[in-house]
């Protein structure tokens, strides 16, 4: 429905090299391994390639406060914070270092978001790989995120006049900083996939911010099979029931069986699967990354994810410059020592089925009652 444009792709250099820290699980080179896998593959046309811009102060503050964006220019500056800032803004503390590029890293994630909202605004597809920080609050860090860049890529869908947004999130943590920005406007229905019991320990099934949001969360060991129920028996009836001008999924991949930081068994199929069925749902999409902690799935899922948003056959075997890619990977973790072979040979995993629980069943027929009637244009 993106009415025969090409999908476009917005990145940045600014992540290479750019680290949280040796110990944190953000060490590693997610986006960077993503756009040079998805060249080395031979899917990248240079005319459908965006540097992202980095967003304004001005930008930051349509959600954020104007003093914490100042706080984190500052710690940026000087590289620490003091007692007082951590304790009111959560830098340099609660998961969230203070770190060279703290400021520009996420200004750039929400500089892609905004951009990625305005070339979609005639309709089209974009796909914006280091965006997805979605737990970032108006006044703090939050969860490895600095600043809400899905929060930001939305609220300038509204400015540019759009009524009906639909978000969409499968990381495996609770979208809530999203669901909070929105849970007084009836413009954007929120919709969280994520492992029940897991930190920021929001996003209860019950939990419906006001009518419109919903959340699922889904048990240890959720799988294939019921990710394709969860898909099938509420993702697209929720989209379809309310008509979205625009959708932007939050495609974090630490859903995926691999990533240290969740319970979750999919195989990045399950990703694929939900990707190729939302976008032939709307006219406008916006695709985020997200979560993920495992370097080689994350690269594989997001450059996938890529792929099927323009068509692409799903190699057997990954040609060798985009094997170097993978095997060029370096993960401080026991599994990153001796990774599987398929790890740095394939793009797509084994599937992953297994039992339809009934917890899973019913969060779908629970999520589709009472749902808001779609806003009017």
């Amino acid at each position: 429905m993106s009415g025969g444009r090409k999908p476009l792709l917005i990145g940045s250099e600014v992540y290479r090299g750019s680290s949280y820290g040796p110990k944190h699980p953000l060490a590693i080179q997610r986006v960077p391994a993503t756009l040079d896998l998805i060249r080395a593959l031979g899917w990248l046309d240079p005319r459908r390639y965006l540097d992202s811009p980095r967003a304004t102060p001005a930008q930051l503050a349509r959600f954020h406060t104007p003093g914490y964006v100042a706080a984190l220019k500052k710690a940026e500056a000087e590289r620490s914070v003091p007692p007082e800032v951590r304790e009111r803004h959560h830098l340099g503390a609660h998961g969230n270092p203070i770190y060279p590029e703290v400021l520009r890293r996420p200004a750039t994630g929400a500089g892609g978001a905004i951009l990625a909202a305005r070339l979609t605004l005639n309709g089209g597809i974009v796909h914006v790989p280091g965006a997805g920080t979605h737990h970032a609050m108006p006044d703090r860090a939050s969860g490895f995120c600095y600043i809400n860049d899905p929060v930001l890529g939305l609220l300038e869908w509204l400015d540019l006049g759009l009524t009906r947004i639909v978000y969409v999130d499968i990381d495996a943590h609770h979208g809530d900083g999203v669901q909070l920005a929105f849970h007084e406007d009836p413009r954007v229905f929120t919709l969280s996939v994520h492992e029940a019991g897991r930190w920021p320990f929001t996003g209860r099934l019950e939990d419906r911010a006001g009518g419109h949001a919903r959340n699922i969360p889904v048990p240890q060991g959720f799988n294939d099979t019921e990710m394709a129920h969860v898909l099938n028996a509420a993702i697209l009836p929720i989209i379809r029931h309310l008509r979205p001008q625009a959708v932007m999924l939050q495609c974090g991949a630490d859903a995926l069986e691999e990533d240290p930081l969740a319970r979750l068994s999919l195989s990045n199929n399950s990703h694929l699967a939900v990707v190729r069925a939302v976008m032939a749902e709307t006219p406008r999409l916006i695709v985020t990354g997200g979560g993920g902690y495992n370097p080689w799935t994350v690269a594989r899922c997001w450059a996938a994810v890529w792929g099927t948003l323009n068509g692409y056959p799903m190699p057997d075997r990954l040609p060798l410059a985009a094997e170097g890619v993978l095997r060029a990977l370096e993960w401080d973790r026991a599994a990153g020592r001796n990774p599987p072979e398929h790890w740095s040979t394939t793009l797509v995993d084994s599937p992953r089925p297994g039992p339809l629980r009934e917890e899973v069943a019913r969060a779908c027929q629970v999520v589709l009652e009472g749902l808001p009637k779609p806003a009017t244009a």
